[in-house]
């Protein structure tokens, strides 16, 4: 009885063919990912999640929340400006979300959608950077757009896909995310 068990699991040859097949695969799937557009997305998601935050800490703590886009250093910069007086003062946090090494602030190719063809289009700055404020009613400074788009896209209008654009609505501070198609640009992502 006992010669006639037999052990389970694979064989070495099994196992090897599992590989292979998993090899071929991938090998047809991997040109189709585009992990830069993934990059955009994720970066737009950041940005976009840092402005909500920014506008619900004014709402909560009842005084400015201060955002600067910084495209020298490709942040996004958040004051809690406890005191409303625009200065970083002692105490006062300041907190830092980057934009990642593939993104940068730009149009990349893609027609401005409304209001501004700059990579950021609030014209309140702080420290030589466009910067928008959240108020204690969580509306915001003023209405602007920040692009964020690849470094590929930068170099070759031809990558335009990879442009994404947050727009803040100065009465309400909303943020509205948008994605750059070849018909346009679409609401979300």
């Amino acid at each position: 009885m006992h010669g006639s068990r037999r052990a389970r699991g694979f064989t070495i040859i099994e196992l090897l063919m599992v590989l292979i097949l998993i090899g071929v695969l991938v090998a047809f799937a991997a040109p189709r990912i585009d992990l830069i557009g993934h990059r955009a997305n994720g970066a737009m998601q950041g940005v976009g999640t840092t402005l909500l935050a920014a506008q619900r800490l004014a709402l909560t703590r009842q005084h400015d929340v201060v955002v600067v886009f910084d495209d020298v250093a490709g942040v996004v910069r958040v004051h809690d400006d406890g005191n409303d007086n625009g200065v970083v003062d002692a105490g006062e946090h300041v907190s830092v979300t980057p934009l990642g090494d593939l993104v940068v602030f730009g149009l990349g190719g893609a027609p401005p959608l409304d209001g501004g063809a700059g990579a950021v289009t609030f014209t309140r700055t702080e420290g030589g950077r466009p910067a928008v404020t959240f108020h204690r009613s969580g509306s915001a400074s003023e209405s602007g757009v920040a692009y964020l788009t690849s470094r590929r896209a930068m170099a070759n209008s031809g990558f335009a896909e990879d442009t994404r654009a947050i727009q803040v609505e100065r009465a309400t501070g909303r943020a509205s995310w948008y994605r750059y198609r070849p018909s346009g640009w679409q609401r979300g992502f």
